[in-house]
């Protein structure tokens, strides 16, 4: 039986004999006439509600103590009218009354998320947002995520923004940066991507929303309050109800111009422990603990949370279905999503899918330290087999492109590592099995981890590490310059013609550099952010990117839906050291292409390929011509450190 939010004026709302907690919702209640406040203790012995005028300061104005069911859901229904009072839970643990917390189903929060505020969220909605709806998706593989920090977009003096390093900032058109060039969302369209990947853009605790004239930065892998937009990205952090007005309004926005929004996730840990909002409302109830009574931390963070607990699964679930149907968000990137556990993503997965078909799921298949949960019950890379509806990233195409994110030396296919040739074919057929692979010399994946090749996330750079860049000019002290943009266009040129879901770092596209910075989680904007005077100086990059979209979007034969397709129209050709090709053939997934030919080589010399027939020429080098194609046979130069497409209609 669950709590009604249709009641009677002063009528009981709870059945205290009936009710559980994993059938409660706890989520605020409100019209004009009464708000329900709810919260889950089990360990509590006394719960109140203090009132308060504002956000950040002043005394409570009123407090109420909360009734108990006999499941320890605690509650109180205030008969009047609340909107834009803010509120704040505390409870008792042995006689004494602990912090005060917003609650962990916060749905608005003040400056800096000390306080909740009872709002009514249809208030907040863009003009159509009934109507508002993102791309279509029948295969994940379809998207082509482009993954970005809000603020380093447009905080560049450049950037031409007038509301930078904002939601707003992010979304506005029109904006120039030097040479005019496109920036922010112009930008994005230009290119071609079908998907932005922001991260972590719920409330965190690292930034200080009253000092924001202070410049500040945090990729925000701390989580404070998972269900709210954080605030220093909105205008006006100390009202409630701006950042999720603006936050809505940046995903209709990227949802009127075609592209889908994908939310970073960060589930597995809190960025406090012992006074985190979930601690405070049920001591340590939603993390693990080794049978010593320690705190486990797979996540390097100081804890990690328990998913496997019915409480916690069911925040979860119910915080990216909150996600999916108030902000219409199309996808989750879930952090470290190994710590959790097999069952709760498939849920996830689930869940969301039947709010919303087009949303996806994927995530980071490892931890970041051991776990008390056991490893057949993780949601790892090897366990995706699994997970039928999820993704994961592929550590295995990324290093085995250019070389281990771990050891600066070490190097990869495109710049010159030997026997990496299986891992670039693990990678081209999105670690499904195929009857071509010697899974014994792939670099990390002996054996295939994907049912299905968009299972498989292509990428070779992100947020973490070097940018891809940076890890060629560490990797490869002896190359020059063109030898090192030929090797980055290449690494992402295998991407873009891979059948996973194709993934890339924001600026990869213009060389990328955090002059050699590997974390920079917290270092300040200049080195963070977008210099658009690398779009004026590497044009030929970013053509080269984006003539890559453009092929991708094109033909679907990059992108085939299942195992079986790949299998039956993908056949690998030459594979020697540093060079890779294969062909699709069939008209593969209704490509207008009856075959295509596509060869990567890695060589610091051209080599001569020999053709069995006539064949049109697509791409060589950095020479695009998708249409117009010029009639090659018999044997084709390939340039050194380049991709090669042909085609036959």
């Amino acid at each position: 039986m669950l709590l009604t939010s249709c009641l009677e004026k002063n009528k009981p709302f709870i059945d205290k004999q009936n009710l559980t907690a994993l059938e409660t919702n706890l989520w605020l209640d409100y019209n004009q006439e009464y708000t329900i406040f709810k919260l889950w203790s089990p360990t509590a012995e006394k719960v109140k509600v203090n009132l308060y005028k504002n956000g950040n300061d002043g005394k409570s104005f009123e407090s109420h103590q909360l009734e108990t069911s006999k499941n320890r859901i605690w509650y109180k229904q205030v008969d009047k009218d609340l909107e834009g009072v803010y509120y704040t839970f505390q409870i008792m643990i042995n006689n004494k009354w602990l912090e005060e917390t917003p609650g962990i189903y916060a749905q608005a929060v003040g400056v800096n998320g000390k306080r909740a505020m009872v709002l009514n969220l249809e208030t907040t909605n863009p003009k159509d947002w009934n109507d508002d709806k993102g791309p279509n998706l029948k295969y994940s593989n379809e998207a082509i995520i482009y993954e970005l920090h809000i603020r380093d977009m447009t905080i560049h003096p450049q950037s031409g923004s007038n509301i930078p390093g904002k939601y707003l900032g992010l979304v506005e058109s029109g904006t120039k940066g030097p040479n005019g060039v496109a920036t922010g969302i112009d930008h994005l369209k230009e290119l071609g991507i079908t998907h932005v990947h922001l991260l972590p853009t719920y409330d965190h605790y690292s930034i200080d929303e009253t000092n924001l004239d202070t410049p500040q930065f945090n990729w925000g892998y701390d989580p404070q309050n998972y269900n709210v937009p954080e605030g220093s990205f909105s205008s006006n952090p100390y009202d409630a109800e701006v950042r999720i007005k603006e936050f809505k309004t940046m995903v209709k926005t990227f949802h009127d111009n075609g592209i889908g929004v994908i939310l970073d996730v960060v589930y597995n840990h809190t960025g406090r422990t012992k006074n985190s909002n979930f601690n405070l409302e049920a001591p340590d109830y939603y993390y693990r603990f080794w049978k010593d009574g320690k705190l486990s931390d797979a996540s390097a963070c100081g804890n990690e949370t328990a998913s496997e607990k019915e409480m916690m699964r069911k925040f979860i679930l119910e915080s990216v279905s909150y996600w999916t149907k108030e902000y219409h968000l199309d996808g989750f990137r879930f952090d470290l999503m190994g710590i959790h556990d097999i069952a709760t993503m498939n849920e996830v997965a689930y869940t969301v899918k039947k709010i919303n078909p087009n949303v996806f799921v994927y995530g980071e298949g490892w931890t970041a330290g051991d776990s008390p949960l056991p490893v057949n019950q993780r949601a790892l890379k090897q366990n995706t087999i699994k997970m039928p509806q999820i993704s994961a990233f592929s550590d295995d195409i990324r290093d085995g492109l250019k070389g281990s994110v771990f050891d600066d030396k070490s190097t990869g296919f495109v710049s010159g590592a030997k026997k990496m040739e299986e891992s670039v074919k693990f990678g081209v057929v999105g670690a499904i099995q195929h009857p071509q692979i010697n899974y014994k010399d792939v670099n990390y994946s002996k054996a295939p981890w994907a049912n299905e090749p968009w299972q498989s996330i292509s990428y070779v750079s992100c947020h973490d590490n070097h940018t891809i860049y940076d890890k060629l000019f560490v990797s490869r002290k002896d190359a020059n310059e063109s030898t090192l943009i030929a090797m980055d266009k290449l690494c992402n040129a295998v991407v873009m013609t891979s059948q996973g879901v194709a993934f890339m770092h924001a600026g990869a596209e213009m060389l990328r550099t955090k002059n050699g910075e590997h974390n920079s989680y917290n270092l300040p904007d200049s080195v963070n952010r977008i210099d658009w005077n690398w779009k004026v100086k590497n044009a030929d990059v970013m053509l080269y990117y984006k003539n890559l979209i453009t092929l991708r979007k094109a033909h679907p034969a990059f992108r085939m839906p299942s195992a079986n397709d790949v299998r039956n129209n993908l056949e690998f050709k030459t594979v020697k050291d540093g060079l890779v090709s294969y062909q699709i053939s069939n008209n593969a997934n209704n490509d207008k292409w009856q075959d295509i030919l596509v060869i990567y080589n890695a060589k610091t010399k051209p080599f001569n390929y020999p053709l069995d027939s006539e064949w049109q020429l697509a791409v060589l080098g950095d020479k695009f011509t998708l249409e117009e194609a010029k009639t090659i046979n018999k044997t084709v130069k390939v340039p050194p450190i380049s991709m090669l497409v042909a085609y036959k209609k």
